[in-house]
């Protein structure tokens, strides 16, 4: 039986993250996952592929849409979708080849197969052609998350699409149907839409990417229907007719049609399989491992970080929790900040928060002190042309601090940044109002939206 300091299941970005820093720090590794691949859900059918077909589609709307404005006149491209993809993969193949050598680099053990618990301590690795049986002082628990069936509408990845099959299509859809207006939702919508397909999606909730601030939902919404992409709120997906050529939805009192649906309602943790009730793993009602505010399960050599546990299910959060957690087992005592992990919808206009939205600040007995700046007022944005959306900061009017930055318009992703660092810092308004700026930069647009809360933007 091999023996290791800690064993990871799940290679994706919060375990293969939290194998390399184990190693750092001199345990012995080793790290178990299903594919051969490194990377996870997010590098192979998650985030990289949905950013890397968001780039592509993006410079198709750029030639078609704004190129002209700059003087730059090109005959109607035509799309390659095949080419498209193929990048894709390239792109997906070159991190995960990175990945795998950053394991041999820091002499972390890899195993490929199914993982199952035989005990607290040891864990049964089976694929084809071998079972292994591994022994660790620590375990943890890093298998991510897996999309959510509709019992009516079961994913066959051809006509009726996970996020996975529709990183993966042959061809580019005439029309297509999404159940789910959240970030999967609009993002791969906005990939097939820029690629000529019609796009509907459908939203039981009244709103679009619940969670983000309320302004920035609502400019977000106007701006991709501006796009050609049509919304349908408060409205419930009652049953549906598979033909071969066709999907036929009921929602409520319309019915709607289209050759493919994309169905985004969400994820749930995936942990079947890996015997947790065999050793008394506690699972909370909506399947996620239960944890003692520093990833230790109730069985305290067993940890678990990432999709599998309560919070927002965002790649870098599952990073950063293994970090935190392998430093916990090697005993130091880090500090991972919730409230400055960013989250972010790469549309066009991308939208970026991190922090407390104004709504969010009041439920807590907060007194927001809000700034906002419009990028149309940005000169660094008139100069490129995206004018879309605005910076907005939330402070708290006692003591001036900043609880919360939203951003929508273009590159929010990048600019979020400094937010986050000011969140992280518990920096005042001023720390921000005080600081030089360079210019014509579209950061100026976070400068002046923190003079605003002051009442002194110079721009606006």
């Amino acid at each position: 039986m091999d023996a290791f300091d800690l064993i990871i299941i799940g290679a994706g970005p919060g375990g293969y993250v939290a194998a390399i820093r184990a190693a750092q720090l001199g345990l012995k590794t080793a790290c178990i996952d299903k594919r051969k691949e490194l990377g996870g859900t997010c590098l192979h059918v998650g985030c990289i592929p949905s950013k890397s077909l968001l780039s592509s589609s993006e410079l198709l709307w750029n030639i078609k849409e704004i190129s002209a404005a700059n003087g730059i006149i090109i005959a109607q491209p035509s799309i390659n979708f095949t080419k498209m993809m193929t990048r894709k993969t390239q792109i997906i193949q070159s991190f995960s080849q990175g990945i795998t050598s950053l394991f041999k680099k820091h002499k972390i053990s890899s195993y490929v197969g199914e993982a199952s618990f035989l005990s607290s301590t040891e864990v049964l690795v089976k694929n084809a052609s071998q079972a292994t049986q591994l022994q660790a002082r620590f375990i943890l628990i890093a298998t991510g998350s897996k999309p959510i069936e509709l019992p009516f509408l079961p994913f066959d990845e051809k006509q009726i699409l996970s996020s996975t099959g529709a990183l993966s299509l042959k061809e580019i859809p005439k029309d297509l149907l999404i159940i789910g207006a959240g970030v999967i939702g609009v993002e791969l919508g906005s990939v097939y839409n820029r690629l000529g397909t019609k796009v509907q999606i459908i939203e039981f909730l009244d709103q679009i990417c619940t969670g983000f601030d309320h302004q920035l939902i609502l400019e977000l919404k106007k701006d991709l229907e501006k796009q050609g992409i049509n919304f349908y709120l408060s409205s419930k997906v009652m049953g549906a007719k598979i033909a071969s050529n066709q999907i036929s939805l009921q929602v409520e009192q319309k019915s709607f049609s289209a050759e493919k649906v994309l169905v985004a309602i969400g994820r749930r943790p995936y942990t079947q399989g890996l015997g947790l009730e065999k050793i008394g793993v506690k699972i909370s009602p909506k399947g996620f491992i239960e944890t003692d505010g520093i990833f230790r399960s109730n069985i305290p050599n067993i940890f678990a970080i990432g999709d599998v546990v309560e919070g927002p299910m965002l790649a870098h959060k599952a990073s950063e929790e293994g970090i935190a957690a392998v430093e916990i087992m090697a005993g130091h005592r880090p500090q991972l900040n919730y409230m400055a992990i960013p989250n972010v919808v790469y549309t066009h206009p991308e939208m970026a928060s991190v922090g407390l939205t104004e709504e969010e600040a009041k439920k807590y007995h907060l007194i927001p002190k809000i700034g906002s700046f419009p990028f149309k007022a940005n000169s660094r944005a008139k100069c490129t042309g995206e004018t879309q959306g605005f910076v907005k900061i939330v402070t708290e009017e006692k003591s001036k601090r900043i609880i919360g930055v939203h951003i929508i318009g273009t590159h929010a992703s990048e600019l979020i940044a400094e937010a986050a660092i000011a969140i992280q810092k518990s920096l005042c308004i001023k720390d921000l109002i005080n600081t030089p700026y360079a210019h014509p930069t579209l950061s100026e647009a976070i400068r002046e939206a923190a003079l605003d809360v002051e009442k002194r933007a110079l721009h606006k």
